[in-house]
C-alpha cells in the first residue's frame, strides 16, 4: 500500500509519500507515484536554481 499524506494551511504544504505497491500490474502503480513525486521535486529544485533569492529547496537523505 502506498500512503500519501498532505497537510495544507497557513501558507504551507507538506506532502509525505511512503509504502510500496508490490503486486498490482507488476509495480507500475508504485513506479507512477514515484515518477510523479520525483518530477515535482526536480521541478521545484530547478525553480530554486533559477530564482535563488525567492525559492529554497532542501533535500535530505534519511
Amino acid at each position: 500500500m502506498i500512503r500519501i499524506r498532505a497537510r495544507m494551511g497557513d501558507g504551507r504544504t507538506f506532502i509525505e509519500v511512503d509504502g510500496h505497491e508490490e503486486h498490482v500490474e507488476g509495480g507500475r502503480v508504485c513506479a507512477a507515484v514515484s515518477a510523479i513525486t520525483q518530477t515535482a521535486l526536480l521541478g521545484l529544485e530547478q525553480v530554486a536554481l533559477q530564482h535563488p533569492d525567492l525559492v529554497s529547496v532542501e533535500i535530505t537523505q534519511e
